[in-house]
């Protein structure tokens, strides 16, 4: 067979130029290209891995903050409350003052108005008193006809109003 006979004249030329073109493939992609390639992914391997250390670093920083923050939030509260805490007893010290001062001057007022009564009472029984001896002076003369004193018969209503 003629095809197979020049197969072997033309396979030491055809080995020769793959050789050549692999060689030159080899060393254009190989030699030239990879190295290229694998310098861009190291370049990106390396600046993920700066970059999550970095945003590892802003996250540890935030915490740092937010965890400072909220201590001070928190001292900032209690001191709010222990602000409002002392308003509230001040007010509640002034109100109590306030309020024994008011009450001091109720009572007063009380005790002067009992005072008012008392003798307001004292006077009135002296005028029921007075008012009763005339009448007890009158009924006595009209009805059995005996004219008693003004002493006698204030004695006499005395003794009935004290025993009712």
């Amino acid at each position: 067979m003629p095809q197979i006979d020049q197969l072997a004249e033309t396979f030491s030329s055809q080995a020769f130029w793959l050789l050549v073109f692999f060689g030159i493939s080899f060393f254009v992609v190989g030699r030239g290209m990879v190295p290229k390639v694998s310098g861009t992914m190291e370049r990106r391997s390396k600046q993920i891995a700066d970059d999550i250390a970095a945003a590892q670093a802003a996250r540890d920083q935030a915490d740092q903050e937010e965890e400072a923050w909220r201590v001070r939030e928190n001292e900032n509260r209690a001191r709010a409350q222990a602000l409002i805490a002392e308003a509230k007893a001040e007010a509640a010290a002034k109100s109590e003052k306030k309020m024994a001062a008011a009450q001091k001057r109720l009572d007063k007022k009380l005790e002067e108005a009992d005072q008012e009564l008392a003798a307001a009472r004292a006077q009135a029984m002296g005028e029921i008193e007075a008012v009763a001896t005339d009448a007890a002076q009158d009924i006595v003369a009209r009805i059995a006809g005996i004219t008693v004193t003004k002493p006698a018969a204030g004695k006499a209503v005395k003794e009935a109003m004290a025993h009712g």
